[in-house]
């Protein structure tokens, strides 16, 4: 689960972290001028999409920064702006006015990633639109190296350990009834913070309690959250099924879509599927109580009991504007409001997800492998939901091989202290991952 976040370190820098989907998008885009040739490398032929075409502009604009505040209206999305003002996004800009671009890596219609270099360095620029094909992400990070895939046991416990200052570890089998067996394990039942896994338990809850997955959701102002995500940006009241919100949700970690499920099937049917968090806390509220007049609404939300809690949610955290939200960069009550679950719970979670047999449920579920890389002759397409937050970065996968023996990974990592460096400990959890299901495969 990603709010817009804001950071310019030596090593990154983050204007927003918004997740796009990769689907067409019908709407008009604003026209942009012919990129600068000192901008652009030779030869990069940068995609006709609504994406690109942000691109096309960004790299036009960024050399004779600060850019006017109306062409940064015209170009980047409201949320966006409101969340980092004209004048704070220049002075970001400034900084890089000697951005090239070198080669695209990667390009659907709503997001492009792209090597670049600035300052010296050589970076990976993260361009993201919304339904409008105005700018709703940009992130430079370093590019991350992947990690050498471990191929024995006590590597894999020997790395595990290295991942963050606090970390979970669970591989372990899925039987044909449901229960998870554990074949390497670390803290495996110390609570975790979730980030966006808590997912799971939604999808759960909606297989089982929605009999219709083409059942029309809708979009209301008071259930629209913040990005990741693209549902927030369609239409107050338009309509989304079911399924496309439940795939949304899962895929792209659309925020809007988690809630929008949340608030069909009910809080209690959600927190029935577990038994940690009570009560289970809505993406718009964590980043209401988080982000809004911080640490009030924290404080008093913390001291109260479970009963007055879900009335203060009610009477006055639904009352918050997501106007009056705003970003945090450093890890923000990790342990107290977040959601939690051990590494067991979430292969729980999985195991439960898998002994519905249900078709969608697997077609939601199957959608990406966050790069895991499995041979995809001796496995089945792998299971996947991640979540991070400032701080927070965990990831659960579980795959099954041709001849129908499942399997599941997770690591849970976190620093209450500071952010991590997710670019290498996502490829470091990938790695250990990897390894793990292919030793368990091994038996």
């Amino acid at each position: 689960m990603r709010s817009v976040a804001i950071t310019v370190t030596a090593s990154s820098l983050l204007l927003t972290a918004c997740a796009a989907a990769p689907s067409a998008l019908a709407s008009a885009t604003p026209s942009t001028a012919p990129v600068s040739a000192s901008a652009v490398a030779r030869d990069v032929p940068i995609p006709d999409t609504p994406a690109g075409r942000q691109l096309s502009w960004l790299m036009s604009a960024v050399p004779d920064a600060p850019i006017p505040e109306q062409q940064l209206t015209e170009h980047f999305s409201a949320l966006m702006l409101s969340a980092l003002p004209p004048a704070e996004l220049n002075a970001v800009l400034v900084g890089t006015k000697d951005l090239r671009l070198i080669k695209i890596l990667y390009a659907v219609d709503t997001a492009i990633t792209a090597e670049v270099t600035t300052g010296g360095r050589t970076l990976w620029m993260e361009l993201t639109v919304d339904a409008e094909g105005k700018i709703s992400g940009l992130r430079m990070t370093p590019p991350v190296t992947p990690k050498p895939t471990p191929t024995t046991w006590k590597e894999i416990d020997e790395r595990v350990r290295k991942v963050a200052p606090r970390v979970g570890f669970l591989a372990a089998e899925i039987t044909r009834d449901g229960r998870c067996v554990p074949v390497r394990l670390l803290a495996p039942r110390t609570p975790r913070p979730l980030g966006s896994m808590f997912k799971l338990y939604v999808l759960a809850a909606v297989a089982k309690k929605i009999p219709n997955w083409d059942t029309k959701l809708t979009i209301k102002p008071s259930l629209k959250s913040l990005p990741s995500g693209e549902l927030q940006d369609r239409p107050d009241n338009s309509k989304v099924s079911v399924l496309e919100a439940a795939k949304l949700m899962i895929g792209i970690s659309d925020n809007t879509a988690t809630d929008l499920l949340m608030h069909k099937v009910g809080r209690k049917t959600v927190e029935a599927y577990q038994s940690r968090n009570a009560p289970l806390l809505t993406t718009r509220e964590l980043f209401a109580l988080k982000g809004a007049a911080y640490p009030e609404h924290a404080k008093r939300y913390l001291s109260l009991g479970e009963k007055q809690r879900r009335a203060y949610l009610d009477r006055v955290v639904a009352k918050i504007p997501l106007s009056a939200i705003k970003p945090w960069v450093s890890p923000r009550e990790l342990d107290t409001i977040e959601w939690f679950g051990t590494p067991g719970e979430v292969c729980a979670a999985h195991a439960r997800l898998r002994v519905l047999g249900d078709r969608r449920v697997g077609e939601v579920m199957s959608q990406s492998d966050a790069g895991l890389g499995l041979d995809a002759k001796k496995w089945r397409p792998a299971w996947f939901k991640g979540g991070s937050e400032a701080g927070v970065l965990a990831l659960g996968h579980s795959a099954t091989t041709k001849d129908g023996r499942t399997f599941f990974v997770t690591t849970m990592a976190s620093d209450t202290k500071a952010p991590l460096d997710e670019g290498n400990v996502a490829t470091e959890a990938l790695a250990l991952a990897k390894g793990a299901f292919e030793l368990m495969a091994k038996g």
